[in-house]
């Protein structure tokens, strides 16, 4: 067991430092360009995959949360947001929102204008009846 987790271990760190190293946009390497890292983390498959992660990647994140490379190629590349961090989308939210209250509203003034319009016309035949001389009560 202990020797078969002495093969495993290095393995894994070469596979995920090779994953991780492929996965890395190229201005974010550092010392060496990116296809060097990959032949050094699979030629010296103990030693490479440890020092491409302690020296191989910019790392760590700064004010948003991004890192300097991504502010800088933000205009580039759109970076992923999640929906409930996105201002555009809580925006479209807001929108889309405002956009129901206003039918709602349109909705209410339509009926309350046809109410009025009904009234009127109520109103404009019992003056008619009246300066025909008829009873205003009857319909």
């Amino acid at each position: 067991m202990l020797r078969a987790l002495m093969f495993l271990v290095p393995l894994a760190l070469t596979i995920y430092a090779f994953i991780d190293c492929l996965n890395t946009p190229e201005d974010e390497a550092k010392h060496l360009p990116k296809i060097a890292w990959v032949f050094i983390i699979l030629l010296f498959w103990i030693v490479g995959p440890i020092v491409w992660l302690v020296a191989g990647k910019t790392r760590g994140a700064s004010a948003g949360g991004r890192t300097a490379s991504e502010r800088r190629r933000r205009g580039n590349r759109a970076t992923w947001v999640a929906p409930d961090d996105n201002p555009e989308f809580l925006q479209s939210l807001r929108e889309e929102k405002k956009g129901e209250k206003k039918k709602e509203e349109n909705k209410k003034d339509e009926s309350l204008l046809k109410d009025w319009e009904a009234d009127l016309r109520r109103r404009e035949e019992e003056l008619k009846r009246r300066e025909q001389g008829e009873d205003p009560k009857q319909p």
